[in-house]
């Protein structure tokens, strides 16, 4: 296995480990297919080529979920949605959070308290834009989705602000 530190990602603390098939095309950013992308003791395998993820991801999914960016406020798709349903990730299709922990924050994001269950979203630090904050990726594979700050209500206190262009709601929740 080959590792290397990517100081210059949007996200700190980044470490990709890469299995030998690696090293027979070091200038391909598609060569990432069979990384693993270590978030401190976690890691997330990632199943996708960039190339795929460009294919089949907008412009601003993409942007948001591989390069940790955030839509503007009251523009998301699911920021106002009261529809019931499980809310996966945009990427991999994990299920991440239910509509039934899903309420108005007020702040134009998809907010929800908890996670459908523990473990689903991995969190670490962002020191991005002068200020410190828990970021929330999907544990699955790494997908940035947003920030998760404690001013949430009851049972957690916690309010996981996403991003809409990181999720997906399946409507259909006998499926999962």
């Amino acid at each position: 296995l080959k590792t290397t530190s990517d100081s210059l990602s949007p996200m700190n603390d980044i470490s990709v480990v890469t299995t030998p098939e690696f090293d027979k095309y070091p200038a391909s950013p598609t060569c990432l297919f069979a990384a693993e992308i270590r978030y401190g003791e976690r890691m997330a395998e990632r199943t996708f080529t960039d190339e795929e993820l460009r294919q089949r991801l907008t412009a601003e999914q993409y942007h948001i979920t591989q390069q940790a960016g955030t839509e503007r406020a009251f523009t998301g798709e699911y920021w106002a949605c009261k529809d019931e349903g499980m809310y996966r990730c945009r990427v991999c299709g994990e299920p991440l959070f239910s509509s039934d922990t899903k309420y108005d924050s007020g702040t134009g994001w998809p907010s929800f308290y908890q996670e459908v269950a523990e473990g689903k979203v991995d969190r670490h630090t962002d020191s991005s834009h002068g200020m410190v904050r828990t970021e929330a990726v999907c544990a699955s594979c790494g997908a940035h989705l947003g920030h998760i700050f404690p001013d949430g209500p009851h049972p957690t206190g916690e309010r996981y602000c996403m991003n809409s262009a990181s999720l997906r709601l399946d409507r259909d929740m006998e499926d999962n």
